[in-house]
């Protein structure tokens, strides 16, 4: 199904709703993310069909040019997924496969987890304090 976050509430609708407000595009949000996003969904998202509330909504982000984070849990990927990656990302989705840097040094699991998470707020511009913002020499 599909989590909301308004404020400190979640709301969460089944993925078999499509009467619900992210299936519309004048359901008004910042963005969506999809993680994990399976190779079914991906390849649904990049073709367009909205057989379930997840694809339409990700459809509706597109149409109405609202970001839309994938994060494929997949790996390797065969060039099928390559070119579904493409599909999507030439429609205006950000493909973020969950592959954490180590020259940070990571000492723990959730470091690593930060850093992904780190990633995809940025994407969707929100400010965070998991990781701390790159500053050169």
């Amino acid at each position: 199904g599909i989590l909301i976050a308004k404020g400190a509430q979640l709301i969460q609708h089944s993925n078999e709703d499509f009467f619900v407000g992210p299936a519309s595009g004048t359901f008004t949000h910042d963005g969506m993310v999809v993680v994990p996003c399976s190779m079914k969904t991906l390849a649904a998202i990049a073709s367009g069909m909205a057989g379930s509330l997840i694809e339409r909504a990700a459809d509706v982000c597109l149409k109405e040019r609202r970001p839309l984070i994938l994060v494929p849990r997949e790996t390797p990927y065969s060039t099928v997924h390559l070119n579904n990656m493409l599909s999507a990302a030439q429609a205006g989705a950000v493909i973020l496969p969950p592959a954490p840097a180590f020259y940070f040094h990571p000492k723990t699991i959730e470091e690593l987890a930060d850093f992904i998470a780190a990633r995809i707020l940025d994407q969707l511009g929100i400010r965070h304090s998991l990781i701390d913002e790159w500053r050169g020499k």
